[in-house]
Parts: C-alpha cells; sequence; structure tokens
C-alpha cells in the first residue's frame, strides 16, 4: 500500500516499483487506484500501467476506497497474480480525513508492505509527514522521491531517526525506470559531494550494449573517435537517465556546478545533438572535416536547429576527440596515475590532477 501526501510522487512510484517487480523479480503485478479525490487519479495509474506492460483494475464509477481495495485482493486472488499494489489518495496537508480514509483501507486489505512516499525536497515538513502516517497508520518503510534533486536526501537521516522505519527505496529522476535501493553510504556521499560510483556503474551495467562498448573501447586505444562513436555515446548517455541523472552520482561535481550551468548541458540539448549528426551522410559522419559552410546550413535545416548548435557540437567532438587520443598517450597506467583530471581541461579539474 502506498501512502502518502498528495504530490508526493505516490502514483508514478507505485508504477517505478510495479516495473522493477515485472522486470527484475518476473512477478504478475496488479495496480490499483484507490484515489478517488484528485480528478482523473485512476486514469493516470491506468496511463502508467499501459506504459510498463502492467494491468490495472478496471474502475468502477462511484466505488469508495475500502470497496476499491477489496476487489483488488480479489482479484489478485482469483486471478493469479503475485502482488497487488494499492494507490491510496493524498490530500495537500495531514488531516483527519486523509488518516481515517487510508486506516480504513489498511485494516480492509492487510497490506504487508506500508510504503511512505515522500518527497525529498520538502525537508523538514517531509519529516513531520512521516512521523504522522507513522503515528496513525504504521507503516513499514518509505521512499523518497526527487532525490535527485539538490536537497540531495539530507532529509532521509531526520526521517530515519524520526520514525525507526527503514528508507528502503529512493526515485531518482522522471523517468518510469528511475528507481534505486536505498544505501546509507551512496546517500551520504551525494550529500558530501563524494558522488555514488557504486550507482554509476549498476546503472551503466544495465544500460550499456556490451558489444558497443567493446567496439568503442578498441577504437579509444587507437586514438580513433568519430561522429557515430559519439552519437553511440549519447544513446547510451539517455539510457542511463540523462545528463542530471548521471552527473548527480560524480564525485566532486559540484565544485563544477558553475561551469556545467554555464555550458547549458541538459537532456533536451543531447536529443537536438542526436538529431543533428542523424541529418549527416555517413561520410560527414566519419570525417567530420568534410562540414563546411553549406553542409552545415544543410543539416541544420534537416535538424531543426541551427548553425551555431552545430558548431558546439563539432567543437565538443574535437575536444573529446583531443581527449581520446591523449588517453590513448596515456597508456592504462597514465590513466591510474592521473584519473579524469589528466584528461580535463584547465579549470575544469584538469592540469595535473585533483589537488586536496
Amino acid at each position: 500500500m502506498m501512502v502518502g501526501l498528495q504530490g508526493s510522487g505516490k502514483t508514478t512510484s507505485a508504477a517505478k516499483i510495479a516495473l522493477r517487480l515485472k522486470t527484475r523479480e518476473r512477478k504478475k503485478v496488479l495496480l490499483a487506484s484507490l484515489d478517488v479525490q484528485r480528478p482523473a487519479a485512476q486514469e493516470q495509474l491506468a496511463v502508467l500501467g499501459r506504459q510498463i506492460g502492467v494491468v490495472s483494475l478496471p474502475v468502477v464509477a462511484g466505488e469508495r476506497p475500502v470497496a476499491i481495495a477489496r476487489r483488488a485482493l480479489q482479484t489478485g486472488r482469483s486471478e493469479g497474480y503475485d502482488v497487488v499494489i494499492l494507490d491510496t489518495a493524498g490530500r495537500l496537508h495531514v488531516n483527519e480525513e486523509l488518516m481515517l480514509e487510508v486506516a480504513a483501507v489498511r485494516d480492509a486489505a492487510l497490506p504487508a508492505e506500508t510504503l511512505l512516499v515522500a518527497d525529498a525536497m520538502t525537508g523538514q515538513d517531509a519529516v513531520n509527514v512521516a512521523k504522522s502516517f507513522n503515528d496513525r497508520i504504521g507503516i513499514t518503510g518509505i521512499m523518497l522521491t526527487r532525490i535527485d534533486g539538490d536537497a540531495r536526501g539530507g532529509a532521509a537521516l531526520s526521517m530515519r531517526a524520526i520514525t525507526g522505519k527503514p528508507i528502503k527505496l529512493v526515485g531518482t529522476g522522471e523517468k518510469i525506470d528511475a528507481l534505486e535501493n536505498f544505501h546509507p553510504e551512496r546517500i551520504a556521499g551525494r550529500i558530501l559531494d563524494m558522488g555514488d560510483v557504486v550507482s554509476l556503474v549498476e546503472k551503466a551495467s544495465e544500460t550499456i550494449d556490451q558489444e558497443e562498448a567493446e567496439k568503442l573501447a578498441a577504437k579509444m586505444a587507437k586514438g580513433n573517435f568519430d561522429l557515430d562513436d559519439l552519437a553511440s555515446q549519447l544513446r547510451q548517455l539517455r539510457k542511463m537517465g540523462g545528463m542530471s541523472g548521471m552527473l548527480g552520482m560524480l564525485p566532486g561535481i559540484g565544485r563544477i556546478k558553475k561551469q556545467l550551468s554555464e555550458a547549458q548541458i541538459d537532456d533536451g540539448m543531447i536529443k537536438r545533438q542526436e538529431a543533428i549528426i542523424s541529418s549527416m551522410t555517413k561520410k560527414e559522419r566519419r570525417n567530420p572535416k568534410l562540414l563546411n559552410a553549406s553542409r552545415r546550413i544543410r543539416i541544420a535545416s534537416g535538424s531543426g536547429t541551427s548553425v551555431q548548435e552545430i558548431n558546439r557540437l563539432l567543437k565538443q567532438y574535437q575536444d573529446m576527440a583531443h581527449m581520446m587520443k591523449k588517453a590513448s598517450k596515456l597508456g592504462k597506467k597514465g590513466m591510474m596515475r592521473h584519473g579524469l583530471a589528466g584528461l580535463l581541461p584547465p579549470g575544469m579539474g584538469g592540469g595535473g590532477g585533483f589537488r586536496g
């Protein structure tokens, strides 16, 4: 049973958990929306269910939350579902009406898990909400949403201390697969700007095409890197949750936030860059030196972008190609000695390694 305030992300979180249970644990999951307060809330869960290939309980007009919960459990038992996820209604604030409704559903359903969904960005308010739900309903765990924001989950420490209940899951982005188990040391690393390389590696192992990665590694070893390779990297980046999701896991990223902000790196830019590369011919992608002024105008028209964006992409490509050549010259021992700092330009951590 998912509980929490309106706007905390309960419905999306229910779908994220359903997707994980379906794909990782091969469970047959039934979603059921008990939210008869918010307009179109039940349809929202049904839409998410269709997106991830999970069945949602058909809506019966006028049915109340407790009756929906009982019908969901009956359907789950009779049709062989492994898990039933009940998405309860929320309110803008904790109030008696909300607590009575959720308590009635709890008593009727007797859920194995009662997860409080809380927005990490709300800070102390999230802590107060957690205490209220735990005191009145008796939660078994907490799921934090918007952990990818600047708050970085500092509220997690207080919520755990106040309720005594574990934080089990964290939502790390808006995408339906942006869900992670809660690991205290990793969240601590994000709070302290030490990054979360373990989660980054896990995400990479789930999304990166091994064969494609090996081909690129072989090219990098020879110092070769063309625009097809850049397009491949952009695709992998999107699969890993885009720039915001990946950068938040890198150590020391807080120190270069200003430069990143000025560079205006966002996920929309990644899609535009992919469109630019797709509008080039094979010869142009393999040999960017062919891209004279007239060709750049043609590509801008074909990709719905501007010549200036194409120029920026080519500059980015040149910088990356230079970095690849430098990496090939450093070799494995040089990379181990200098790390990423040995590849970065001055002002971005480069020029002789990080200094403590």
